[in-house]
């Protein structure tokens, strides 16, 4: 197996790289009867493009997605639903120079050792072009939540760098500002540190929240089907995820108990420490994902590298790349929770009627 599918009820699988003609999609499993378009589509992929702001990489690819099967008189049929989308602005001479070299902190190495080859224009599979085909099939699972089930899914920049950005929270001013930046008051300064990143060279990590509400209790299953470790798996499965957290996370362990366990009255839970998954299975509160991002391994600035012969060499990475992929994560995060509870809400269907 080579693991390009994710889901069990839901299943998307993803195939195309960062430079070849086109990426893809095939969702199976989706409900009959969804009304959906490609410009709906189409509007959640242009949250996350690039060349959005100047923060972010500049290849701007048009990302027209043709729905290909599936889908008649604007519906979905119940039949695999199979998405396409062209590569209209790939610039493979830029990765000429280290075809031969791997470079630090990134895929290059490691899938050259796993399949003897690698595709080095953009990263070929490993680079975050494949994440557009993700955005892609969680427009579908989000719009079915909502309407069958009125889930929302809100994800935003927690941090970027050392700057913390979600102090304070306006929810509507999330999608007005080029970082999915909870905290309209921190714009400039985010703008700021990125002018001055940008310019020397380096890059960044950053911290992505979602946050998905009016999930319904009973979703997830013991031992091996739990919800959070889905959600974990999903999270991490992202380009340059090195960190996932649900609920209160890494900070349960300076908790006591007595502060960690959410009481309950008639009127509900007292907290939501636990993330809104009990047991691996979801309580009806929030549930909440925090995910973290590393710093952009394709950089300017030279450092020491092997090549394909084992020699030491120098290498400088050329082309058009985020210096902070954190930036245009929130959208990525969103579809992957979307995935992950529509995968779940049929499992559930499937065992429970």
């Amino acid at each position: 197996m080579s693991f390009n599918t994710f889901g069990l009820m839901f299943r998307v699988t993803t195939f195309g790289e960062s430079h070849g003609p086109a990426i893809g999609c095939v969702i199976d499993g989706c409900p009959p009867g969804l009304e959906i378009t490609p410009q709906e589509i189409r509007a959640a992929l242009e949250r996350r493009a690039t060349g959005r702001s100047r923060h972010t990489s500049q290849r701007r690819e048009k990302d027209d997605v043709q729905i290909l099967s599936g889908w008649f008189e604007g519906r979905t049929t119940g039949t695999p639903i199979a998405l396409l989308i062209e590569n209209t602005d790939a610039r493979s001479r830029d990765y000429d120079e280290i075809m031969r070299q791997f470079r630090p902190g990134h895929a290059d190495y490691t899938y050259w050792k796993k399949y003897g080859m690698r595709d080095y224009r953009g990263g070929g599979r490993s680079s975050a072009r494949e994440t557009t085909m993700r955005v892609a099939a969680g427009a579908l699972a989000r719009k079915w939540l909502n309407l069958e089930l009125g889930v929302d899914i809100q994800g935003w920049l927690a941090q970027l760098g050392p700057l913390r950005t979600d102090e304070v929270v306006e929810w509507d001013s999330i999608d007005g500002n080029p970082f999915f930046c909870p905290n309209p008051g921190m714009v400039r300064e985010l703008e700021s540190y990125m002018d001055a990143l940008r310019k020397s060279g380096d890059s960044v990590g950053a911290r992505v929240n979602v946050i998905a509400r009016n999930v319904p209790a009973g979703l997830g299953a013991p031992v091996y089907g739990k919800l959070d470790a889905d959600l974990a798996s999903a999270m991490m499965s992202i380009n340059a995820a090195k960190g996932v957290e649900i609920g209160a996370g890494f900070a349960s362990v300076s908790q006591k108990g007595t502060e960690h366990r959410d009481e309950m009255t008639k009127k509900g839970f007292l907290s939501n420490h636990a993330g809104g998954i009990l047991g691996g299975i979801s309580s009806g509160q929030d549930i909440v994902v925090s995910t973290a991002f590393k710093p952009t391994s394709s950089l300017r600035l030279p450092c020491r590298g092997l090549d394909v012969d084992g020699e030491e060499v120098e290498i400088v990475t050329k082309g058009r790349h985020d210096p902070c992929v954190g930036i245009r994560a929130t959208p990525i995060v969103e579809a992957m929770m979307a995935l992950v509870l529509m995968d779940h809400v049929l499992r559930h269907r499937a065992q429970n009627g």
